[in-house]
């Protein structure tokens, strides 16, 4: 019998002892990243491996300053690339036509199928990993930082190493909250409270309303966490970005 024991205790690891991941375990979990379903088996995406300690300074600056990236003795970036995959075409006779926003969303998708096959293997070996949200926050300063040419853009990043703790394990939705059979199922009030019942009763948001002093949950997420003022923000960047890097022809 299936157990999946690997993926029902995940944990986003925020803090790393201080030993090396060795190269040939890290080259099998890059191995095993590679394996992951790619659209039309182009594999247009590319993984830069960061463990330089100045080159990993300057990531943590762009991830935030999270002391994460620096204790972790690996970064991993992984970028929706069509620059090799327009390269080979070139020199092979053919024209490419993927500097739409198309194909930049066809390869952050394999991006990020990549980026969790490599997640799901690292926790089989015992090491922990975290994924970090601000590699689209600060797109372009880690474009300058890893030398990115056009044609590639980051999508995610994660730090990996070997776990110095064992956090709790993270709430979920339960299965009815993301599952719709068949065709999809609009949410009606009772079923949002029923769907967010547990994780809006649990101690921590408890907690998170008394140190936020505010009234619910969502109220977090909306007005402190992911504001609108942020996401535009950001949102805006990122689109700059997706253009400098030549994903935006529409003609």
């Amino acid at each position: 019998m299936q157990t999946f024991d690997n993926l029902f205790n995940h944990r986003s690891i925020r803090k790393y002892r201080d030993t090396s991941v060795p190269d040939e375990l890290l080259e099998k979990i890059l191995l095993a990243g590679t394996r992951a379903s790619t659209t039309g088996n182009m594999q247009v995406y590319s993984i830069v491996v960061t463990t330089q300690p100045e080159l990993k300074k300057q990531l943590w600056e762009c991830h935030f300053k999270q002391d994460m990236v620096l204790q972790a003795p690996v970064i991993l970036t992984f970028c929706a690339d069509f620059n090799r995959f327009n390269t080979w075409c070139r020199l092979r006779k053919a024209e490419p036509g993927y500097d739409n926003f198309l194909s930049f969303f066809t390869a952050a998708i394999d991006a990020l199928l990549v980026s969790q096959n490599v997640a799901v293997a690292a926790e089989e070996t015992g090491l922990g990993i975290c994924y970090l949200g601000t590699a689209t926050y600060m797109a372009d300063r880690i474009i300058e930082v890893l030398g990115l040419p056009e044609g590639v853009v980051p999508v995610t990043a994660l730090v990996l190493g070997y776990p110095a703790e064992q956090p709790g394990l993270t709430d979920r939705l339960p299965l009815d909250g993301v599952i719709h059979r068949e065709t999809y199922r609009e949410y009606t009030p009772a079923g949002i409270d029923e769907i967010y019942r547990e994780k809006e009763s649990l101690p921590l948001t408890a907690a998170l309303l008394e140190e936020n002093q505010m009234e619910t949950l969502a109220q977090i997420f909306a007005h402190k966490r992911y504001t609108k003022k942020d996401n535009v923000f950001f949102s805006q960047k990122y689109l700059e970005v997706i253009e400098k890097q030549g994903f935006m022809n529409h003609e």
